[in-house]
């Protein structure tokens, strides 16, 4: 029996344990936290997942896409808090049955570990920090954060799945791959998450099937749906200036702009100020690297590879498929490594440098656009194609509902698209009332036609 040693026990290490052990691998699955399982809270650095097609497609792989109905909630759409206290849905998609669902990443990792844990053939260490690897040999050393002692593990091949901040691709860029590229940039904005109790007794006191922004050109504020009628409100906003982290230090300071830029939400959140002290401002990078493996020994997935900004709800859902392709190709080649590993790097790599570029574009589009009467107009008319028009799909929809296309696809098409219908639009005066349907249709056939041949 072959041996797999996977080096992170998050999302994506935690589905591909579970996928490598029904394949009839010896899984080692490392992890330098504490067991999850053993601890329930979440806070600080939590932020909530959008869950979308690409991502189920992976949880497939162990049956999971079924098993999380009842630990989920659908969200149909954006719902935009305007300054002056207006509330306008705008739906994610015009076709029936298209949305994405609200999961905690904590709870779905638990899901994921007890459903790995009695597989054949898995073990999985927790509280052991990497602290070096031997890409060349699949090896790595760890130490055991409880006792203090090292301890070395070896296997046929080793996948990190260590996240943003990955020992393994460490490994890789400083020495083990030669001519190993990595980039690592960071925007200027932050986040932090506030917490939006229940009502008293329970339940949800704002609408609980969307996603909520506070659209505020610069900055903004989102919130997610949770199962125990909560909501995780993330914060997003420049580090510097007068409205951005550096500048917002006392209780004071944050009362008044929150009471000024979200005073809805501020009085469903009496401690609104306390919390914002309380939890720690996070950073948000996009990490982008290559070669993704050394041979047939070691290979990157998830956001040790390709760590994105959270905008477009894809992070998991890009390591899930990432996961899904690797299976895919393990499947096709009997297992060779050798041959998986090249093949998988050069399959995903420009999927995952497409879905950072737009993660970064959609933070635009969220704190911006969507407030932007031009851009509502615009999504107005492709709900509408959507609903009409089997063949045609949004950039957004492209995106989060076309897994049988690839991220750069949709980049790609997403973006002539968004050009043609935004000139139609001002052309016909800044509205798309009157333009023929079929005619805009037609026309998109074309762009498709013409760029993808």
């Amino acid at each position: 029996m072959k041996k797999v040693l996977i080096v992170g026990a998050g999302l994506a290490g935690s589905l591909l344990a579970g996928v490598m052990a029904k394949r009839g691998y010896s899984v080692k699955l490392v992890e330098r936290r504490s067991d999850p399982r053993l601890d329930q809270e979440e806070g600080g650095r939590s932020i909530n997942l959008a869950l979308s097609d690409r991502g189920l497609l992976g949880l497939s792989l162990l049956g999971l896409d079924e098993k999380l109905q009842d630990f989920i909630l659908p969200m149909k759409g954006r719902l935009i808090h305007t300054r002056d206290g207006r509330k306008e849905l705008q739906p994610y998609s015009g076709k029936i049955g298209e949305h994405i669902n609200s999961v905690s990443r904590a709870g779905l990792n638990r899901r994921m570990l007890n459903d790995c844990q009695d597989l054949p053939g898995m073990e999985m260490i927790f509280d052991a920090q990497c602290i070096s690897a031997d890409i060349r040999n699949a090896q790595a050393t760890f130490l055991d954060t409880k006792s203090g002692n090292e301890f070395t593990e070896q296997a046929d091949f080793m996948i990190g799945t260590d996240g943003a901040f990955s020992q393994i691709r460490l490994a890789m860029q400083t020495g083990g791959v030669p001519r190993f590229n990595f980039s690592q940039d960071y925007l200027e904005h932050g986040y932090k998450e506030i917490e939006m109790p229940p009502r008293p007794g329970g339940g949800h006191k704002i609408e609980n099937n969307a996603l909520h922004i506070w659209p505020r050109k610069g900055y903004m504020m989102i919130a997610l749906p949770n199962l125990d009628g909560s909501f995780t409100c993330t914060l997003f906003m420049p580090f510097g200036g007068e409205n951005g982290f550096d500048n917002l230090d006392s209780l004071e300071k944050v009362s008044q702009f929150a009471k000024k830029n979200f005073p809805d939400a501020y009085e469903l959140i009496p401690d609104f100020a306390e919390q914002y002290f309380d939890n720690p401002t996070g950073a948000l990078a996009t990490m982008r690297c290559e070669p993704w493996n050394y041979k047939g020994k070691t290979l990157l997935i998830g956001d040790s590879a390709h760590a994105v900004v959270p905008f477009y709800g894809q992070g998991m859902n890009a390591s899930f498929e990432d996961v899904y392709y690797f299976d895919k190709l393990m499947e096709a080649n009997n297992g060779n490594t050798e041959k998986v590993f090249p093949e998988f790097s050069k399959m995903r790599k420009p999927n995952a440098d497409a879905i950072a570029t737009l993660a970064i574009q959609n933070y635009v589009e969220m704190r911006a656009s969507t407030a932007d009467p031009l851009y509502q107009e615009k999504r107005e008319l492709e709900i509408e194609l959507e609903r009409d028009f089997e063949q045609y799909s949004s950039k957004y929809n492209l995106v989060t509902f076309r897994e049988d296309i690839g991220y750069s696809t949709a980049l790609k098409m997403g973006q002539l698209q968004d050009r043609f219908l935004l000139e139609m639009i001002s052309q016909n005066g800044g509205s798309q009332e009157g333009i023929p349907r079929n005619q805009i249709i037609a026309a998109i056939e074309k762009l498709w036609q013409d760029n993808m041949k």
